[in-house]
């Protein structure tokens, strides 16, 4: 199945508070570092979840407001962003990344609900 959810975020103003609570109530452990995007969660506070088989991560800092949401894969980030936004949805930031590797772009939908997309490029 194509443009499958390939990661999620937990994203708050207090990252070692959240990844605490998600580590008490869900058993998370974290590998601390940094996303491909300063947009993501700021320098140091991004924990990606370790053990549980799953792709994601908790993040954040104060200069980041909190949400959930989910990354669908994409072969081209630019392409499917501009095809988010001929179908009315409004882009919040991107194509941020590293072409080749990782890129990364968040848009919201009609109805002001947040997405992510990623792709090699």
């Amino acid at each position: 199945m194509a443009n499958q959810v390939v990661h999620f975020e937990i994203i708050g103003t207090d990252p070692a508070r959240l990844r605490d609570y998600y580590r008490d109530l869900f058993g998370w452990s974290y590998d601390l570092g940094d996303t491909v995007s300063g947009q993501v969660s700021e320098p140091g506070q991004y924990g990606f979840v370790g053990n549980a088989g799953l792709n994601g991560g908790v993040g954040g800092g104060t200069s980041l407001r909190a949400k959930v949401l989910f990354y669908v894969g994409v072969d081209d980030v630019g392409t499917a962003l501009a095809r988010a936004e001929e179908l009315g949805g409004t882009r919040v930031f991107g194509p941020d990344g590293v072409p080749g590797k990782l890129v990364v772009a968040q848009f919201t939908d009609p109805d002001a609900n947040l997405i992510g997309l990623a792709g090699p490029q």
